[in-house]
């Protein structure tokens, strides 16, 4: 028997069986998949902008977002799996998830952040992931959050848990496409308020009156970075809630470039 076919699993003979009848296709440049492949042909993982921020403690997106941020709350750990690079397609990595409702590649991708992660020392202590969270009108029209199907991936490979009611979002904003970097910051000030956490799981009471976090290093989460803007949002909110002592880092599956 030819060796090739004697080292296939039943997953990879499974999903060349249901190709011949519906055939796969790259995220990236909609080349057809091999049976081996999933969710990007190997030609694009290869090519694929890694940025290797999980290994920097000081990195282009972290210096962004800690720009955006008051002096007090810095400095703060930022990482991204990818650069957002439309004109090579792998924008529509991101786009899948968001737009296209396209769970598996969007899972895929999140445990390559996942795991690059794990691997850091950076994060290594992260003890919940915190998506930032979407306007309930939003969500219902949507029907889901993409951060959230990230950071459910993302706390899997942490081995941490996923707290997707901890912060919300109390005030609907103005898409951030076409906002300038000073518009995006009006544009989520106050926006989003943590709600609940006493009653968290993830908080232990001190006494009748004083609540103190279980937890010391938050991950939040979100689909891409790009001014930083949200995320400085969130962070103030968090601080705000949990006071000073507790640590707040950011993961992406994209970062824009700048």
């Amino acid at each position: 028997m030819d060796q090739r076919i004697s080292k296939l699993d039943l997953k990879t003979s499974l999903s060349a069986l249901s190709d011949l009848f519906l055939p796969r296709a790259c995220v990236v440049c909609g080349e057809h998949l091999l049976p081996c492949e999933r969710h990007i042909c190997m030609e694009c993982l290869a090519d694929l902008p890694l940025t290797h921020f999980e290994t920097l403690s000081r990195n282009p997106m972290a210096d962004r977002l800690n720009a955006a941020l008051p002096d007090e709350l810095r400095y703060v750990y930022a990482s991204a799996l990818f650069f957002y690079s439309p004109y090579a397609g792998y924008d529509k990595i991101t786009k899948a998830l968001k737009y296209r409702r396209n769970f598996a590649a969007g899972r895929y991708f999140a445990r390559m952040l996942g795991d690059k992660l794990a691997s850091s020392p950076l994060y290594s202590d992260v003890d919940v992931v915190v998506p930032v969270p979407l306007h309930w009108m939003r969500w219902w029209s949507r029907g889901y959050n993409q951060a959230s199907v990230i950071a459910s991936e993302v706390a899997r490979c942490l081995k941490t848990p996923c707290s997707s009611g901890m912060l919300r979002r109390v005030r609907r904003t103005a898409s951030q496409t076409s906002l300038s970097a000073s518009a995006r910051i009006n544009n989520v000030s106050s926006a989003f308020r943590v709600v609940g956490y006493k009653a968290n799981p993830a908080i232990r009471n001190f006494g009748q009156d004083e609540c103190r976090p279980a937890f010391r290093h938050i991950l939040l989460v979100d689909d891409v970075f790009t001014t930083g803007a949200t995320t400085a949002a969130c962070i103030m909110a968090l601080r705000a809630a949990l006071g000073p002592d507790i640590r707040i880092s950011l993961a992406t599956l994209a970062v824009v470039e700048r």
